[in-house]
């Protein structure tokens, strides 16, 4: 069992989020939660719902709250984060500064649209052009994932299990280095 402070995964809409976040807390022996549950349980109401009623903007709201509590109420967890939760500064500054490992699950538009084509619970791709919608999300969440993120791992046509061991890897590796970094400056 690796020591590591809270895990937050983000990415795209069809990233494997979910699916990677709940192989890895298992592999870890952590609890795993994902921030589009926690919204719905303390809405008491599904996600297109909450677009329907509240707009993007509200739902973003619940979103910051959603994140602001799992970063300051809980220790050692997998936190699965919905596709938008860089697109508001706040958030970005929330991970930047937490103590957290962000990992960034990269996917092309291509696997994107190919992992949410059968879904009906993503109120951005309610749109005659799903393709041209996520090219557009690509293009200005892309540089803000990076941003925010400490690792990237690579989620294109592999099984969840071979991206949840590399995602593991990457982040025993990380904090084996970082451990190093640490022991030096005491050291030093």
């Amino acid at each position: 069992m690796i020591k590591a402070p809270n895990i937050i995964l983000v990415g795209p809409m069809g990233a494997g989020k979910t699916t990677i976040g709940r192989l890895l807390s298992q592999s870890l022996g952590r609890e795993f939660y994902d921030s589009d549950r926690i919204i719905e349980e303390n809405a008491g109401a599904d996600i297109p719902w909450i677009f329907e009623k509240e707009g993007e903007d509200g739902f973003r709201k619940r979103e910051t709250h959603a994140l602001e509590c799992m970063l300051h109420n809980q220790e050692s967890v997998v936190l699965a984060t919905g596709g938008g939760i860089v697109m508001r500064e706040e958030n970005r500054e929330l991970l930047i500064k937490s103590d957290a490992l962000v990992v960034y699950l990269y996917a092309s538009v291509s696997q994107q649209l190919h992992r949410t084509s059968k879904s009906n619970h993503r109120p951005l791709l309610q749109t005659s052009d799903p393709r041209a919608t996520l090219t557009a999300l690509f293009k200005v969440r892309d540089p803000l994932y990076r941003e925010v993120a400490t690792l990237v791992v690579e989620t294109d046509s592999r099984h969840p299990k071979s991206v949840a061991n590399k995602a593991l890897e990457a982040i025993k590796r990380h904090l084996k280095s970082e451990s190093k970094t640490q022991n030096a400056n005491v050291n030093g």
